[in-house]
């Protein structure tokens, strides 16, 4: 199994609104992409009026997830309105062999 993790910046105020849009954009696609095992997106508020947002992905295989991501996994995929919302937007993203704990596929 498979973590894929991504992590931006959002303004704390806009925490509801980003969150609906990225079940609607992100969350729909994760979900729809053969060998998606799931997501979770987190908030951490950093008391500046930022909150960083991570989301987790699972996945079976490298494979899967370039059905995805596209041909070059390490690159983030972002959607139309990512600008709007996010203050910092990271090119990549992180890729970690699951080897204990949780879950089992």
């Amino acid at each position: 199994m498979i973590l894929r993790r991504w992590r931006g910046v959002i303004r704390t105020q806009e925490r509801n609104a980003y969150r609906d849009y990225i079940a609607a954009t992100g969350g729909t696609d994760y979900t729809s992409t053969p060998g998606n095992l799931g997501f979770q997106m987190l908030f951490r508020d950093l008391g500046d009026g930022t909150t960083e947002v991570t989301t987790l992905s699972w996945w079976h295989s490298l494979d899967d997830i370039r059905g995805f991501a596209g041909a070059d996994i390490s690159i983030a995929r972002y959607y139309p309105d990512d600008d709007r919302y996010l203050l910092e937007r990271p090119i990549h993203v992180e890729h970690h062999d699951i080897v204990a704990g949780g879950a089992q596929p």
